[in-house]
């Protein structure tokens, strides 16, 4: 089992340096952060887990920039978005991001990647909230041609550029692999263009199902890492008995002295494990 964390790195919580030396010091292999790029005054739409919105989510840094600041300090913790929001990015500058983190991180991405929830969000990027779906896996498709074509072209129902040059190209090959976050809604995305599933923190219970239903219909056996997962020693061996690949245990948004002590006992739990 590998053991990874997952976060909101923000203005008011630990530093993205002094988090990512944190983290390799002890020994978790992964770290995926959260993106949310403005909260509008005025939003309709629920916060998923329910009553007010968690003040972090209003405050989040730049992912890319966040991650590139860390792996400059860090030499083996892989640099995950958990999740990049692609209806609200622009494929092209996306891709670039992408490459250029991998490249200066010497191989170091996973790019986790949903549709979001926040429909008032996605509006202000001119994004439609009803075809976010469609509009995610062509944005997904038009990336993966950026990074492996010399001549990039694509021609689609949302994304349209003819031959283009896009460097620097990703140091993984074909590209740094993909994370398709979701519930069983995105399990066509993670078939057709996902290299692993990144489940929401679902118990052991409920996600053994899901991972047979989602691997009949891949027709393959596809890696599951579990975001924002519990520190529960029980529910740890549920997981491990279902042969999920990775754990992001979960990590409040905290200044450093309270972040460094809650990693400790988040480490004592994965050496139990490893």
């Amino acid at each position: 089992m590998k053991f990874g964390v997952s976060t909101f790195i923000t203005d008011q919580g630990i530093s993205p340096t002094s988090l990512g030396v944190a983290l390799e010091e002890r020994s978790f292999d992964s770290l995926f952060i959260a993106e949310h790029s403005h909260i509008p005054v005025d939003r309709q739409t629920p916060y998923p887990g329910g009553g007010e919105l968690p003040g972090m989510y209003y405050r989040t840094l730049d992912p890319f920039v966040a991650l590139t600041a860390i792996g400059v300090v860090t030499e083996r913790l892989l640099l995950g978005t958990g999740i990049a929001l692609i209806p609200q990015r622009d494929p092209i500058i996306t891709a670039k991001e992408v490459a250029s983190l991998d490249l200066i991180s010497g191989g170091r991405v996973i790019l986790g990647i949903g549709v979001g929830w926040n429909r008032e969000e996605m509006r202000n990027h001119g994004t439609n909230p009803s075809t976010r779906g469609r509009l995610t896996d062509e944005r997904l498709r038009a990336m993966r041609e950026l990074w492996t074509s010399e001549r990039a072209e694509f021609h689609g129902e949302f994304v349209n550029f003819d031959p283009v040059f896009a460097w620097p190209k990703p140091v993984q090959r074909p590209h740094p692999p993909i994370y398709v976050g979701g519930g069983e809604g995105a399990f066509p995305r993670v078939a057709q263009l996902g290299d692993a599933w990144l489940a929401n923190s679902a118990s052991p219970q409920e996600l053994g199902p899901q991972i047979e239903r989602l691997r009949a219909l891949a027709e393959r056996e596809v890696p599951v890492t579990v975001y924002a997962a519990s520190d529960d020693p029980g529910q740890i061996e549920g997981y491990i008995g279902l042969g999920v690949e990775r754990l992001l245990l979960y990590l409040p948004t905290m200044p450093e002295r309270e972040t460094l002590e809650h990693l400790d006992r988040l480490a004592e739990v994965a050496a139990r494990y490893r």
